[in-house]
């Protein structure tokens, strides 16, 4: 009995053991290996996956900390076809993350106010995200977002910010040609 016990506490902290050594992914590998997938897969995204990719965008920063966006997920045929059809830049993900913000909460100030920034943070984060959990996704602009409220039936206070296609990247997804093409820091930096 004393043998059994003291060979599963062993086991326990092998494994623990096991699991440390392992490496996380860094913020840096997980922005280096993300890029735009326009080609999904037709595997369903579990519901655990869209979760943790919701609650990433929760711990997203905004302005004043008002939280202004709101988050359609799109996944049922009915509306994935429907976005379909109103963008063709929606590329037939199973999953599409409608986002939007609360033109009642955002921050205003001279005339500008934060919802487009804020739910860019949030997005940043729910794509990060999925990356880190083995998805692709698409930042997307290209669609009329009148045509998007109306076609979703949205309150009139929820305007769209931009879509993101989420799901598996199919078996010959691959980066855009010009994924790679990066400025040099001289050029997009200035100290003074």
């Amino acid at each position: 009995m004393l043998f059994a016990c003291v060979a599963m506490l062993f086991a326990a902290c092998s494994s623990s053991t096991d699991q440390s050594n392992q490496k996380t992914p860094s913020f840096m590998d997980l922005a280096r290996a993300r890029y735009a997938v326009r080609n999904y897969a037709q595997t369903p995204v579990e519901q655990a996956k869209i979760d943790s990719i919701l609650a990433a965008g929760q711990l997203a920063p905004t302005a004043k900390n008002v939280q202004p966006q709101h988050i359609y997920v799109l996944q049922s045929a009915e509306a994935i076809a429907k976005i379909n059809e109103l963008t063709r830049c929606a590329y037939h993900a199973p999953v599409v993350f409608l986002v939007c913000y609360n033109t009642d909460l955002v921050w205003n100030k001279d005339g500008a106010n934060s919802g487009d920034m804020d739910c860019s943070i949030v997005g940043t984060h729910m794509m990060m995200e999925a990356t880190e959990l083995g998805l692709g996704t698409c930042w997307v602009k290209w669609f009329d977002p009148e045509q998007v409220a109306a076609a979703f039936e949205l309150p009139a206070n929820h305007k769209p910010s931009f879509l993101m296609p989420c799901g598996y990247p199919s078996d010959d997804a691959q980066p855009n040609a010009h994924h790679y093409n990066r400025k040099p820091l001289t050029e997009t930096v200035t100290y003074k």
